[in-house]
């Protein structure tokens, strides 16, 4: 469990004490195998897909949640390609995760608002699923 500061506690929800560097690595591995599959992604949207989500970001008189409602919509979309075999939840999070690279690649002045929204998105979309991967 997250301490209300950010860092792990030292022990899972079983109550067993898990060492910083077990934690680290788990978390590098996470992270790894998560970096993979967005590189396969990253090929697989098209600019177009991108630049429509520029233009959500920098319309001043869209809601934070009208945006992130976007980028939801964005990210189902691109979800929809991809093959059955892959675990859904974990596809539109890295989905989310290479949309937000490529926005910020695109419009660097936008970086703070679209990690601002992709933080929200996937709090509300993913919260259960990251503390699953990370606890199992």
């Amino acid at each position: 469990e997250l301490q209300t500061d950010g860092n792990r506690s030292g022990h899972l929800q079983n109550g067993e004490p898990v060492s910083e560097a077990e934690v680290n690595e788990v978390v590098r591995l996470i992270a790894a195998q998560l970096a993979e599959i967005g590189d396969q992604f990253d090929k697989e949207i098209q600019a177009r897909v991108v630049n429509d989500l520029v233009q959500h970001f920098l319309n001043e008189n869209l809601s934070g949640e009208e945006i992130t409602q976007r980028m939801s919509e964005a990210v189902a979309g691109l979800a929809r390609a991809i093959p059955s075999d892959m675990e859904q939840e974990k596809a539109m999070l890295v989905l989310a995760m290479v949309l937000t690279r490529r926005i910020a690649n695109t419009m660097p002045s936008l970086l703070q608002r679209v990690f601002s929204t992709t933080v929200t998105y996937i709090s509300q979309q993913f919260h259960n699923y990251i503390l699953r991967m990370v606890s199992a």
